[in-house]
């Protein structure tokens, strides 16, 4: 099974200007290939994964990704999917979102010296110089408003009440320089992206061959969508950031621990880096046992690991287990935590008269001093309980000093002990 082959088993291939001329092509040695991703916020979202990975799937296959960071494309803002006009960003901002952007896209890919190495760009670099005379001489002249109109993009803000400004209309121009710029300056011949992004890509494709009289490739893959069948992404609402700062571990692992059923074996295929045989074994051991989301569990240990890292992966699978009925006396104090900062947490001082919650109200804070039923973990002899009078000593803290009431009325409240005072 060639490259192309494996794609399109994981339903990786949405369109493409010639598939068995770019199977050829990938046949006769590496290929340079870029995907972008405009910095419209300061972190990357999980339906970005399908285009980081895809670039990944060609660099284990042996070839070259570029990944591009949109400097300047995401000063103007690509009206396909909205209906209306975005708001524009400031310098500022979008020199701080590149960077966060920039920071994320290294994770996934290989930047080691060598044959297959990747290489960030950034198309502000080579688009801000040029002034509006040279990029009207040099690039506008080669389409034709009947061509830009018909993209499905300009079609359907056109017919939409708020229409499309100029700058907007002009995006499919900037971004097919891009492809003359990467094509010129780094041998890049396949531009790929999300199957909206057609229009656009389907345009640097011609703008290179009316520059260099040369054939270059596009390939797209599907958007990722939810069981109804909308995208992700950050306008929708309730996105699931890369960023641990908007979107904990903890949380994105369990995001995708609560995937549906139906939904869990296309994940799988569209974002696994395990070979396509692996992937429907396991299909099949959790068909024969659903309940115990094999499938689930194993795309969010991949994941988290890819995303956050293996440290990270393995903390929040141990949280997961403490949050849900497992013995917390042999957490790591990183484990305590991650687990302190998903549910609510106190802080016990060395007598349980004292608890002020961090999060949450002084109903829950109060159970835990009438019930005297401090007990999770407490000590190596294992779940000592406290009376309402009772003394916390050393031994009875968890790593990095928790203490624990996971069945404090059915909530899970951790505390943090501190000095008496």
């Amino acid at each position: 099974m060639d490259l192309i082959d494996d794609l399109q088993a994981r339903g990786l291939v949405h369109g493409a200007t010639d598939l068995g001329a770019l199977r050829a092509r990938l046949a006769e040695g590496p290929i340079g290939l870029y995907i972008g991703f405009d910095p419209t916020a300061d972190s990357l979202h999980v339906g970005h994964l399908v285009g980081q990975l895809f670039m990944r799937r060609f660099q284990l296959a042996g070839h070259r990704p570029f990944p591009l960071a949109g400097g300047a494309t995401g000063m103007v803002g690509d009206p396909g999917g909205r209906s209306e006009e975005r708001n524009l960003l400031d310098m500022d901002t979008l020199r701080h979102n590149v960077e966060c952007i920039k920071a994320q896209l290294r994770k996934l890919l290989d930047f080691e010296p060598g044959p297959y190495q990747a290489t960030l760009v950034n198309n502000a670099d080579w688009t801000m110089p040029v002034t509006i005379l040279e990029f009207l001489r040099d690039v506008g002249k080669h389409f034709t408003v009947n061509q830009m109109m018909a993209k499905d993009s300009v079609k359907s803000r056109l017919e939409s009440e708020h229409g499309i400004s100029f700058t907007e209309f002009s995006y499919q121009l900037l971004q097919a320089e891009d492809f003359r710029h990467l094509y010129e300056h780094h041998g890049v011949e396949l531009q790929a992206g999300a199957s909206d992004q057609w229009g656009n890509i389907v345009a640097g494709v011609d703008l290179v061959r009316r520059r260099h009289g040369t054939t270059v490739h596009a390939l797209t893959h599907p958007l990722m969508t939810k069981s109804d069948g909308s995208k992700f992404g950050k306008s929708v609402g309730g996105a699931v950031w890369l960023d641990p700062e908007r979107t904990s571990p903890y949380q994105f692992r369990q995001f995708w621990v609560q995937t549906d059923d139906q939904m869990v074996g296309v994940y799988l295929k569209m974002l696994s880096l395990r070979p396509l045989d692996e992937l429907e074994a396991l299909l099949a051991d959790h068909g024969s046992a659903p309940e115990r989301r094999l499938a689930q569990r194993a795309l969010a240990d991949e994941l988290t690991t890819l995303v956050h890292g293996p440290t990270a992966a393995a903390d929040t699978a141990a949280a997961a287990q403490v949050l849900f009925g497992g013995d917390p006396t042999g957490a790591s104090a990183d484990t305590s935590e991650m687990v302190a900062a998903e549910v609510p947490c106190g802080r016990w001082r060395a007598s349980l008269e004292a608890l002020s919650p961090r999060a949450a109200g002084g109903r829950r804070a109060r159970v835990v001093q009438r019930s005297g039923r401090l007990h999770a973990g407490c000590g190596p002899a294992g779940n000592r309980v406290l009376d309402r009078e009772g003394v916390l000593h050393a031994s009875d803290q968890l790593a990095g000093g928790f203490c624990a009431d996971p069945e404090g009325q059915g909530d899970f409240l951790v505390g943090k002990v501190s000095p008496r005072g």
